[in-house]
């Protein structure tokens, strides 16, 4: 019985994986924030499923040796500027074609009390977490509705479902990120493009050095937030948390305040990103300008 249970299981898990590779096959996917992390993982595994993939970065020596290490186009990205997100699709049209879907995933994530955040810290990470993002899909969408269609996969976090305590900035680019991508679904959808958010939880990169989780606040690998990113594209859906476990968060936005404050308290998710450890943090924040 065992045995038949497992043949049973292993032939779904076949079949999800030929239905993934029928969807990709082919595509032209661009990873934004691709030199690192989840958008590396993430690459590796469209790469995997047969999409021709290509990396963007703002670190030229980082994507530079991230697409050599995967054989594929990496070109820099600056995702504020909306002149370097142009060139970078015109780069990719010429270099390997038309762009089927754009997976935004550059950002950043300081920690720790706002009134310590200098403006140009608060600027530099809404820019980037939020407005890069737009900037990418308006781009992307602007040559997507020409009649071949596409997609856009935006990656938000569940820290835009759940605010907490040093993480305010974060917290709101975030939220208004999964905002944005629904309304833009709504509005592109009847054109043929399709927007998606991805929903990471606490992922195993290096957001989350010096940070302190526990037994209630777990820590996924990027291979499992890349596999929903590669699912999504496979099977288009508005929203979706990495890992689907996570899915609870969006109750939380209607829960009564006494009771989301006793959640915070219970996960310690009121403390943990109000007291980093800034030593092994330092190389992070470093890179963010933090």
């Amino acid at each position: 019985m065992l045995s038949i249970l497992l043949s049973s299981r292993r032939a779904r898990a076949d079949r999800r994986l030929a239905d993934v590779r029928k969807a990709l096959a082919g595509k032209v996917i661009a990873v934004t924030g691709g030199a690192r992390g989840i958008g590396f993982e993430t690459a590796t595994q469209l790469l995997a499923a047969g999409a021709h993939v290509v990396l963007g970065d703002i670190d030229a020596d980082a994507v530079g040796k991230a697409a050599a290490d995967l054989g594929v186009e990496g070109i820099e990205l600056d995702v504020t500027d909306a002149s370097s997100f142009t060139a970078f699709l015109d780069e990719i049209e010429r270099r390997v074609g038309p762009l089927d879907v754009l997976v935004n995933n550059a950002g950043i994530m300081p920690v720790g009390s706002f009134l310590d955040y200098s403006e140009a810290l608060i600027r530099r990470t809404v820019e980037i977490d939020l407005i890069g993002v737009m900037l990418g899909s308006q781009a992307a969408a602007r040559r997507m509705i020409d009649g071949r269609g596409g997609q856009i996969v935006n990656i938000a976090s569940v820290a835009g479902r759940l605010p907490n305590p040093g993480l305010t900035v974060y917290n709101g680019a975030k939220a208004a990120v999964i905002e944005f991508s629904e309304a833009l679904d709504a509005e592109l959808a009847p054109r043929g493009v399709r927007v998606s958010t991805v929903l990471p939880t606490f992922t195993t990169t290096g957001l989350i050095d010096g940070l302190e989780t526990n037994s209630m606040v777990a820590a996924v690998g990027p291979e499992q937030v890349a596999a929903r990113v590669v699912e999504v594209i496979a099977h288009p859906r508005v929203r979706v948390t990495a890992p689907r476990s996570m899915g609870w968060v969006g109750v939380n936005t209607i829960l009564p305040h006494p009771v989301k404050q006793a959640l915070r308290r219970l996960i310690k998710t009121d403390t943990i990103f109000l007291n980093p450890d800034h030593d092994a943090r330092s190389d992070y924040n470093t890179r963010i300008g933090q």
